[in-house]
Order: C-alpha cells, then sequence, then structure tokens
C-alpha cells in the first residue's frame, strides 16, 4: 500500500516534471510565491543560512518574516538592510514580517521593516487580554488605525493576521466582521489566513465577497482530510484553491506566502517543496 509520505512525494515529483506550464502571476509574468519563515523556524535556529539557501534552491521568491527582534532592531540577528540584501542575493525578497507591537513602537518597527524593504508590517496576533469583549475589538480596531496611519509613513501598508478565534460569536457578532468594519481600507489590510479561517467554520469567499478588496495578502495553507484538522502541504488536504484562487481579484490579493504551523510525518523541507510544486503547476494562481 502506498503511503502518505510516498504519495506526497510523488505528487512532488511529478509537479517538478510539470514546470512547462506558463508561470502567470498576480501581477507578473512569473509566479510569486512566497513563504512565511515562521514555518522553517526550528531549520533557520539549526543553520540559517544553509535554510535561506535551501529555499532559494527549492524555488521560493519571496519572503515573510517572523524574526524580527524590537530589543536590538533587527532580523533574525543581522541589521535590516543587511538581511534584506542577503535574501535579495538569493533571488527571495522581503515583502512582509510579522510582529507584534505597541502603537509606541510602531515608528521603530516601521522604520526597520521599511529598511529590510517590506511593502507590509503586519500584526500576527492578538493576545487574550486585549480581546476580552466587543469594546476590546473596537479599540484594537482604532489602534490599528493609527499603526496604519504610521506605517503609511513609512511607505508601508499595515495588516492584521488571524486565527480562528475572531470568528467566535461574542455579543452577537462576529469579531473579525467588527476588525474589518471598523478600520480605514486606505490604512489598514486583513492578511487572511485560508487554514485558520476555515477551521473558524467560515467560507474564504464569502468573506472576499463581504469585504472586497480588504485582503491585501493570505496565507495559504491546508488542512487533512480527517477529523484532527491538522495542517498539510498545499493542494494535500480539503481545502479548495482552486475556488479561492478564482476570487483573488475581489479579495484584493496582492501577494500570498505559504505556511505550514506543525509537521506531523514530513521533514519542512519536504512539505514545503510539496506546497512550492503544486502552487506552481496549478493553472489557477
Amino acid at each position: 500500500m502506498t503511503s502518505r509520505r510516498d504519495f506526497l512525494r510523488s505528487s512532488a515529483a511529478f509537479a517538478a516534471g510539470s514546470m512547462f506550464v506558463p508561470m502567470l502571476a498576480c501581477g507578473g509574468s512569473k509566479k510569486i510565491i512566497g513563504l512565511q519563515l515562521y514555518t522553517v523556524r526550528d531549520k533557520l535556529k539549526a543553520d540559517q543560512e544553509g535554510t535561506l539557501a535551501k529555499l532559494a534552491e527549492i524555488g521560493y521568491n519571496s519572503l515573510e518574516a517572523a524574526g524580527y527582534n524590537m530589543n536590538d532592531r533587527t532580523f533574525y540577528g543581522m541589521v535590516p538592510q543587511a538581511f534584506a540584501d542577503h535574501v535579495h542575493k538569493l533571488g527571495m525578497p522581503l515583502h512582509s514580517s510579522h510582529t507584534v507591537f505597541e502603537l509606541d513602537q510602531a515608528e521603530v518597527v516601521c522604520e526597520d521593516a521599511a529598511k529590510a524593504g517590506c511593502k507590509y508590517i503586519i500584526y500576527p496576533y492578538l493576545p487574550d487580554n486585549l480581546r476580552p469583549n466587543l469594546d476590546g475589538y473596537k479599540a484594537t480596531a482604532e489602534k490599528f488605525n493609527q499603526m496604519g496611519a504610521i506605517a503609511q509613513k513609512h511607505g508601508l501598508q499595515f495588516g492584521y493576521h488571524n486565527h480562528a478565534f475572531e470568528f467566535e460569536e461574542m455579543e452577537g457578532q462576529i469579531p473579525m466582521d467588527v476588525l474589518i468594519s471598523q478600520t480605514d481600507p486606505d490604512l489598514v489590510t486583513f492578511e487572511l489566513d485560508l487554514y485558520w479561517t476555515t477551521r473558524g467554520g467560515f467560507d474564504p469567499v464569502d468573506y472576499f465577497k463581504k469585504f472586497p478588496g480588504r485582503f491585501g495578502l493570505w496565507h495559504v495553507k491546508d488542512m487533512v482530510t480527517t477529523d484532527d484538522q491538522f495542517f498539510a502541504p498545499v493542494g494535500s488536504g480539503r481545502i479548495d484553491f482552486e475556488r479561492i484562487f478564482a476570487e483573488k481579484e475581489t479579495a484584493g490579493m496582492k501577494y500570498f506566502f505559504v505556511e505550514q504551523d506543525s509537521f506531523r510525518d514530513l521533514d519542512p523541507f519536504e512539505s514545503v517543496e510539496i506546497s512550492l510544486n503544486y502552487l506552481k503547476q496549478a493553472k489557477f494562481v
């Protein structure tokens, strides 16, 4: 019997042999397929230079950081410009960065993200204490507007990345709807995580149609078909990416990043290569 590992490897090999498919992208003649570096966080800790080189060898050509240190103002231990130069030489410009920060830190965070070549600065997670009720979400929306204005001064677009908790009904409303409806579209975009939205019980396409143009970035990750809803390489699970990508213009999507939070039976490099090959050969991307 063919194991899941063997099946996924076979899928990767088939996709790798299908590179004759025209590389049509959103906004260019070549597909821009990014990776959120949180996916390979353990690999980066073990061998940062080798890991980045491996990602470039696999074929990623865009990155999103999750390793900015506000204390010494570095990205993965490198000053912003040096990190930007390093990944650019590898053919993987840094287009976005995830950082949790306070309003009084926004100037520094945005200045460094701009130096690193980012186009987006993303607030990746809302701690429990900031979302005890809908008033907490409303206060957060106002703070995001202010952060967005500061980001704009530095030539950046500010955004927020969701998980599943934003879709849990609170006081008769969906908190995600509050965040979107109470933020200024010119100041705040959203990085819709396709997995977490689905796990939260909602359809990404419904959100694109309800709030058109508000989702400049996506996290593209898949979900296994079993009841545990674990993470899966893109294209190997239950999420219908063809249907979702058909609405990329409705969403306003400019960039997307593959992400896989955890791994069960594949090495992270194997998994991200499967995801990349699937997206490369997919005619709908």
